[in-house]
């Protein structure tokens, strides 16, 4: 006769129980997670409402606290933060993935094969093409434009090499341009052979080609920052680090953000230029949850693969050669100054050991006793070791595939004492205690497993070299996931919203299907995303299972 009783009495305490839980949008439970949160490295379960993380911890601990419709029963499978590509051209790879790839070609007849399929699929007005690097090929000198010439007499042929620091051009364009033998040019070099001009132009030299090229249209633009998007998304990248972006594409990316069109975050280095710097200044910092403005992008020298970066002393394989700065040390110093007086960071592109002397120098005059200023050399490629010291207040902002594709020929550039203060990270890192990781993509793949299995190993794809490029700069797989997402973060001023798995923290995490953190490190670049989530939302998935 008591069974009624027992019954209300259980179910009125299920309810209870049940109605003391929060309430959240969904639960990830039973997973393998790196938090990248010191206070809390390892956790197996989360809870997200509105876009953050609420809670974090035990899948019992989240199950007692938490209640939703939606739980995700991961069976193991490993999450990590959103990962952030430090210093990237999100913008430029829309772009490129609409030209000709040259990438991997490994002759300059190859180059040209594919500008000819290219063109006789497109037949366009005026070719434009990526990728090439004649470092791979077996004739390692610089191209010339006699084959283009050959086959595109008439239509104007633009090819940037790999870093984006060269151009290969036709007649065509050359005279569309106005560039003939008696053309100079300041901070770059128009390549010549016996006088006659080779179609080869170095860092400024371009510009007077970029002005004759074809402007993008709206649609163009637009699907071009789709394009990257959906690239990006299916590597599990949540926020890109634009190294250099105009106004009109900034304006663009924030439209296409609040109209829910694209889902990646930008952190947005404006290109430096006085009509940028006079807006930006004047506008102040932008912030919303996916787009950050709040740093300029400036071009301290060229790089090293094109013998563009500046050295102190001259290339080991061009006698008497220095490499070139890109801007005057008038303006550099002019544009420190003012960027000094504002709340915007200054993020410099520094290759040489020259040109990372000076900026250091230039930084630490100019800041003098500023705090959290967080000013940024991007690439810190080769540093003198008198000048590594000035790095314990600037950020190394670092590329390690660029480590294990240079170093082919990156010892020929610079010496054999030299390339011992180059693709220096973990130097840097012991300086600064933080360092960024990106990927300069296109210049290198986007896949961040590459960057992560780079940094670690020091080796390529095939597992060259057996011991690892300087394997003593190799960094630890927990540093390197750091240099992904918290520092990262922390550089871009957004580590407390961003970088780790964190209570209150925006809902960024991407699904692995192995743990990057004790497979064997050759199976690292093998290592596919499963699921890609941005404040929370499933912005790409590998399978119906997510």
């Amino acid at each position: 006769m008591y069974k009624p009783l027992i019954y209300l009495i259980s179910t009125f305490v299920l309810i209870s129980c049940t109605s003391d839980k929060q309430q959240a949008d969904f639960i990830v439970t039973n997973a393998n997670i790196y938090t990248v949160d010191d206070a809390l490295p390892k956790a197996q379960a989360f809870a997200i409402k509105d876009g953050l993380f609420i809670g974090v911890g035990s899948s019992k601990e989240i199950n007692n606290l938490f209640t939703s419709k939606e739980i995700l029963n991961l069976k193991g499978k490993t999450i990590v933060p959103g990962l952030i590509d430090g210093h990237c051209h999100f913008n430029d790879l829309g772009f490129f993935m609409q030209q000709v790839d040259l990438t991997g070609t490994n002759s300059l007849d190859e180059v040209v094969n594919r500008v000819l399929a290219f063109q006789k699929e497109k037949n366009l007005n005026f070719i434009t093409g990526y990728g090439w690097d004649q470092n791979d090929w077996e004739t390692k000198q610089l191209p010339t434009k006699d084959q283009l010439d050959l086959h595109f007499p008439e239509t104007p042929v633009v090819l940037s090499r790999i870093d984006d620091h060269a151009f290969l051009v036709n007649q065509a364009a050359l005279n569309l341009a106005g560039i003939n033998s008696q053309t100079s040019v300041s901070g770059g070099e128009i390549v010549k052979n016996k006088g006659q001009i080779t179609g080869v132009l170095i860092d400024n030299a371009k510009d007077m080609v970029k002005k004759i090229m074809p402007k993008a249209g709206i649609n163009h633009s637009v699907k071009a920052l789709k394009d990257a998007e959906s690239h990006c998304l299916k590597l599990g990248l949540t926020t890109v680090s634009d190294a250099g972006l105009q106004k009109e594409t900034i304006d663009l990316i924030d439209s296409l953000q609040k109209n829910d069109e694209l889902k990646i975050k930008v952190y947005a280095m404006v290109s430096v230029s006085p009509e940028n710097l006079d807006y930006y200044l004047k506008k102040g910092i932008t912030k919303t949850d996916r787009l950050h403005v709040r740093s300029f992008k400036i071009y301290a020298d060229g790089a090293l693969g094109s013998r563009g970066a500046a050295l102190k002393q001259p290339y080991s394989d061009r006698e008497g050669h220095f490499g070139a700065m890109v801007t005057s040390l008038e303006d550099l110093d002019q544009i420190a100054n003012t960027i000094a007086k504002s709340d915007f960071q200054m993020n410099t592109h520094a290759i040489g050991d020259s040109a990372n002397a000076y900026i250091l120098k230039t930084y630490a005059r100019v800041l003098k006793s500023q705090t959290n200023r967080r000013w940024r050399i991007e690439h810190a490629q080769v540093i003198d070791p008198d000048d590594f010291d000035y790095f314990t207040e600037i950020i190394p902002s670092v590329q390690p595939t660029h480590a294990t594709s240079d170093m082919y020929w990156a010892e020929d550039r610079l010496g054999p004492e030299r390339i011992k203060g180059a693709y220096a990270y973990k130097t840097l890192l012991e300086i600064n205690g933080r360092i960024v990781l990106g990927t300069d993509f296109p210049v290198e793949k986007v896949n961040p497993m590459y960057t992560f299995y780079a940094a670690v190993a020091r080796q390529d794809l095939t597992g060259y070299p057996e011991e690892g490029f300087q394997i003593n700069n190799g960094l630890s797989r927990e540093e390197t996931l750091k240099g992904m997402t918290i520092w990262a973060a922390y550089a871009n001023f957004e580590e407390k919203e961003k970088g780790s798995i964190e209570k209150n923290k925006l809902a960024d995490f991407v699904i692995l299907d192995q743990d990057i953190m004790e497979v064997p490190i050759e199976e690292v670049p093998n290592i596919k995303i499963n699921g890609t989530y941005i404040n929370g939302e499933k912005v790409y998935s590998s399978t119906k299972l997510f």
